[in-house]
């Protein structure tokens, strides 16, 4: 056969520095984000914050005074363009979320929302992980058995603990199958944050890139075989010796070691706790004329902008290789990932509120199942894309501060052939618990009784899994002389 050149075209996609910017700021909590753009503003001249007095709105949820003010007040009550709900939506979100009476006092009533008033705990790693392992549909059994992986964690995300050192001291219910133990890690290193659950450090890059379906397939490939048999010469860069060893051009090797650098090494590093932990709500919901609505929260969106005057000198210059040109467009970049960093968590939340309605005028008692498909398949956006925002994310209501996540949960069937939350079935068995007789206190087969009478189908061994998530002691703990 006679060796020959063939060009071939094929599709792929590139993940730009901007993309990056966007994925990475979409992932971060909003404390870590100020953080972020602190850094920004150090090191990039052309980027300054917008003073006090000329703050901006949000395209997406507010408009500037001055465009009310060139209307008269009696035009924009008869404007038959808004009804009464867009008018005091409108209204609302001017007004930065509070409402004001015509001498310009505050008004306030019982769903006003204070966000000082309001407490949220911090949320661990292995708390994250038991979130999402509740929405699985993995068996009991596995679920269990990834509980139990879940504890052997360290604070980093690794399964510190050896397998044969982990399968001396497990139950001996779940001694059974080295294979069926295999499995269940492989279960936990499904769940967010990528790469948890690895043993190595080698491990743990190699789940990341292998989910990482956004890199170029090439890149990917040429990253996994560094991760796999060259992690050393990486780590002492030497590239001379990569590129000898692969085979492959300095282009493509930069651009393989961009993908690894980009990678987590610690993944569950971003969970550990603090003895104090402050935590900014991204937004506020509030009950307006009858509807639940979402804002940003204002004292979290920051307010930037590129620096005029450097941006006047760089025109008048028209160089396109100043550095000052690249520190312009990542100005630039900067701005727009924000502006769509809150744009997306605000379409994510009011879709959170809008089914979960019920939960905001009842409590728990009414919360409904939830799936981040739901969510994801309603507003356009990837599963991923979902999963990122309802992380590390919170929203300040009249019932206190909630993660996002918070709102999801998994399911219990009903008599009816529909669907229970797993937090209604909780919140359930508290109050059936708390209006019990402490001298003849509910046990688990008792409550799984009642609420099976009421059409919901609870195992008792379920009951008490519920009972001990929300801290309730077993029924010999709970009577009373």
């Amino acid at each position: 056969m006679k060796p020959s050149l063939q060009l071939k075209i094929s599709p792929q996609l590139a993940l730009t520095p901007q993309l990056q910017q966007a994925i990475k700021l979409l992932q971060l909590s909003t404390m870590e984000m100020q953080q972020e753009i602190e850094r920004y503003l150090l090191e990039n001249p052309m980027l300054e914050r917008e003073e006090e007095e000329e703050n901006r709105y949000l395209a997406h949820d507010q408009r500037p005074e001055q465009e009310y003010e060139r209307q008269d007040e009696s035009e924009r009550d008869n404007d038959s363009s808004l009804s009464a709900l867009e008018l005091e939506e409108e209204r609302w979100y001017q007004d930065g979320g509070t409402s004001y009476d015509k001498q310009g006092s505050r008004e306030r009533d019982d769903e006003d929302v204070e966000a000082q008033d309001l407490q949220a705990s911090a949320t661990t790693l292995r708390d994250h992980l038991i979130w999402q392992l509740s929405l699985s549909l993995f068996s009991d059994r596995q679920k269990d058995m990834v509980r139990i992986l879940i504890e052997a964690l360290d604070e980093n995300g690794y399964l510190a603990v050896p397998l044969q050192e982990l399968w001396a001291n497990i139950p001996q219910e779940y001694k059974t199958s080295v294979r069926e133990w295999v499995t269940a890690l492989r279960n936990l290193q499904s769940l967010d944050p990528t790469g948890v659950g690895a043993r190595s450090l080698k491990e743990s890059l190699r789940i990341q890139l292998r989910s990482d379906e956004e890199a170029p397939p090439g890149v990917r490939r040429l990253a996994l075989a560094i991760v796999e048999r060259h992690l050393g010469l990486l780590a002492n860069r030497d590239f001379a010796a990569l590129r000898k060893r692969l085979n492959c051009s300095e282009e493509r090797l930069k651009a393989a070691h961009t993908l690894i650098t980009s990678l987590n090494p610690h993944p569950g590093a971003r969970f550990s706790s603090f003895n104090a932990r402050y935590i900014v709500p991204d937004v506020l919901v509030r009950k307006v004329r009858g509807r639940w609505l979402s804002q940003i929260n204002p004292d979290a969106y920051p307010r930037l902008r590129v620096n005029r005057l450097y941006a006047d000198i760089l025109a008048r210059q028209r160089r396109g290789d100043s550095p000052l040109s690249a520190q312009l467009q990542e100005a630039r970049w900067l701005i727009k990932n924000i502006e769509q960093r809150f744009a997306t968590i605000l379409q994510v939340s009011q879709s959170i509120v809008d089914r979960q309605r019920q939960f905001f005028e009842h409590g728990e008692i009414a919360m409904r199942p939830l799936i981040l498909r739901e969510v994801a398949d309603e507003i356009g956006l990837h599963e991923s894309t979902v999963s990122r925002v309802t992380s590390q994310k919170y929203m300040a209501t009249p019932r206190g501060i909630f993660e996002f996540k918070y709102f999801f949960g998994s399911h219990v069937a009903t008599d009816s052939g529909g669907a229970c939350s797993a937090t209604a079935i909780r919140a359930l068995i508290k109050q059936l618990i708390g209006e019990e007789d402490g001298k003849k206190p509910l046990s688990d087969s008792q409550i799984s009784e009642i609420l099976g009478r009421q059409g919901i189908v609870v195992a008792r061994r379920t009951v008490a899994k519920y009972r001990e998530t929300v801290g309730i002691p077993p029924v010999n703990l709970r009577k009373t002389l």
